[in-house]
């Protein structure tokens, strides 16, 4: 199982689904990005912990998760999102304690807000970013360092509920693919994405 590694490219707030965030990977030697929707504690977590100035006065509980593992000799090695289904993204969390290496489920979510804070690669599978992976235009994204997290995704038509994916022919779905693309709106295109792979199957 081959991995490849994935870099964090920007973080966009939903306005189709209230409180939902889309987090944006891109391969770090190639142009393919992954939009995962996340939501908004976990948003902010991985914000806080990209924003090396502000700091929050108490520990955010993966800021928590992190001094715990590590006032218990516990560090995180890797991140490697392994499987799409239905949708869903599964990752692992790879941990070194001691000689030992301990491999811990994990909503990617999760697992990059702490890979962030520890420092440590986040991987996908070879066939995730064959699946996942959409090519945008340079400069189509916006980085969440030069972006605030707030409402940077325009709303599209009102199409792109999920009864309207489902009546929509592929040809359709393409196209609302390319338009949700050109509009940023990166959550509708991991709907649309997931779609077209589950017609694919």
């Amino acid at each position: 199982m081959g991995k490849i590694r994935l870099n964090i490219k920007g973080l966009t707030y939903s306005d189709r689904q209230t409180g939902a965030y889309a987090l944006l990977l891109q391969e770090e030697d190639g142009p393919r990005k992954i939009p995962i929707v996340i939501g908004g504690f976990e948003a902010q977590s991985i914000a806080m912990a990209l924003d090396k100035v502000m700091q929050p006065p108490r520990p955010l509980t993966h800021d928590l998760f992190k001094n715990f593992a590590e006032r218990f000799g516990a560090t995180l090695e890797e991140v490697i999102i392994h499987q799409i289904k239905d949708g869903v993204f599964y990752s692992n969390m790879v941990w070194k304690l001691g000689d030992s290496e301990e491999i811990v489920d994990a909503r990617p979510s999760d697992a990059i807000s702490l890979a962030i804070r520890f420092g440590c690669p986040i991987y996908a599978t070879d066939e995730v970013v064959e699946a996942t992976g959409l090519v945008f235009e340079e400069g189509d994204e916006k980085s969440v360092q030069d972006t605030p997290v707030s409402e940077t995704v325009e709303p599209t038509e009102s199409t792109g509920g999920t009864e309207d994916l489902k009546k929509a022919s592929n040809a359709d779905l393409e196209k609302m693919m390319e338009q949700a693309v050109s509009q940023e709106d990166y959550e509708l295109a991991a709907r649309i994405r997931d779609e077209l792979d589950k017609r694919s199957k």
